[in-house]
């Protein structure tokens, strides 16, 4: 099975919009489409992808299907990754061994495990899959995998907000999903969206209003949604971080959450509107547990010597932020504190790595963790 969730490890791709923290897709090679769910993407021209395979980029949305919850996403060039097949030859059977596949509240890829318990859950004029490997927010869109290594479905959370239940979409309608699609467009690149009340599937250039062309009802194609706009304290912040040199369409992280690489730090940006609050978290190493006593004192060190910068200890991890509220928000000065948060946070990972002992994010603190 290692070798299985190792070829899925590279396919498996997380998903993130200005409207939600995360979710998950998988990239199929044949079509060179990445399949996820359709509410994920709701009202995105554009989301952001990224995976073990490729870095962090703007996927466009060509097409989706409210009805059976599907949409696809194109990339801005072709890989040649693992090809995973789609079971839609047979159906598996209750009692079936499966596994889970995606990226839970926000985290890098993990697996659960499980047993189908009903094969055709009934859903208007289609089914679910019902199981119990175990889904979180942010599984919604990953494959659900048989012993085989085949997708038997894509996993839907949000059906039934449940740790005991899950549900997943069959990969048969997945597959009629893409090949509708295709039989439309001709090539994975043009927009289209598949009308919820006819069921026809409508291309861009023949949609001349709001309403489906073929039945008067209300349609809307990926590309007509309405660009992300930020307004306030979101839209001044983003101003700060394109002054910084970053990309803010690729930093936003679901509602007035960013995150951003400098280095080997990872900086996570937070707005509460409640209290008015933004904080800049950078994420450093993680201590060891052995004899750490030498980096507890050099944290506590340099938390009396810098003057806005604070260290703090989450678990084993090293934070490293700042903290302003609204009402202060300068642009210059908020700038100025967040470059040096950038500049300090990788210089401080290097030193606490090099000097103290600890360890890089990617590297366990211990054998027995």
């Amino acid at each position: 099975m290692q070798h299985i969730l190792e070829r899925y490890r590279q396919i498996v791709v997380q998903i993130a919009t200005p409207y939600n923290t995360g979710g998950t897709g998988f990239f199929l090679r044949e079509h060179q489409l990445v399949v996820t769910n359709e509410h994920l993407v709701r009202d995105n021209r554009e989301v952001i992808v990224e995976s073990d395979s490729f870095p962090r980029q703007m996927a466009t949305v060509v097409y989706w299907d409210a009805h059976y919850d599907v949409a696809l996403l194109k990339l801005s060039t072709d890989y040649e990754l693992p090809s995973v097949p789609l079971r839609i030859a047979d159906e598996p059977s209750a009692g079936d061994k499966v596994a889970a596949i995606g990226h839970p509240f926000g985290l890098r890829l993990s697996n659960t495990s499980g047993t189908l318990s009903h094969v055709r859950r009934v859903q208007d004029d289609f089914y679910y899959y019902q199981h119990d490997a175990a889904l979180n927010p942010g599984n919604s869109g990953g494959p659900l995998i048989d012993e085989h290594g085949a997708v038997v479905g894509m996993n839907v959370f949000d059906l039934e907000e449940s740790n005991s239940i899950g549900f997943s979409l069959p990969a048969v309608f997945i597959h009629e999903t893409i090949a509708a699609y295709l039989a439309k467009v001709g090539i994975a690149a043009r927009i289209a969206a598949r009308c919820t009340s006819c069921r026809v599937v409508v291309e861009e250039k023949e949609k001349a209003s709001s309403y489906c062309p073929q039945c008067g009802a209300w349609l809307q194609l990926p590309h007509e949604s309405e660009s992300y706009e930020p307004v306030g304290t979101p839209y001044t912040i983003e101003q700060i971080l394109a002054a910084l040199g970053q990309d803010v369409r690729l930093a936003r992280r679901g509602v007035n959450m960013w995150e951003i690489q400098e280095g080997s730090a990872h900086i996570t940006l937070s707005y509460y509107e409640d209290t008015g609050l933004i904080t800049a978290d950078a994420h450093l190493c993680r201590i060891s547990d052995q004899d750490p006593g030498a980096l507890y004192a050099f944290l506590l060190e340099e938390n009396y010597k810098n003057e806005g910068l604070t260290f703090s200890v989450k678990g084993r991890d090293i934070i490293l932020s700042i903290l302003i509220y609204d009402r202060y928000l300068d642009e210059r000065s908020a700038a100025d504190s967040l470059r040096i948060l950038l500049l300090q946070a990788d210089h401080y990972d290097n030193i606490l790595v090099e000097q103290y002992g600890a360890h890089w994010r990617n590297e366990p603190a211990s054998q027995g963790e």
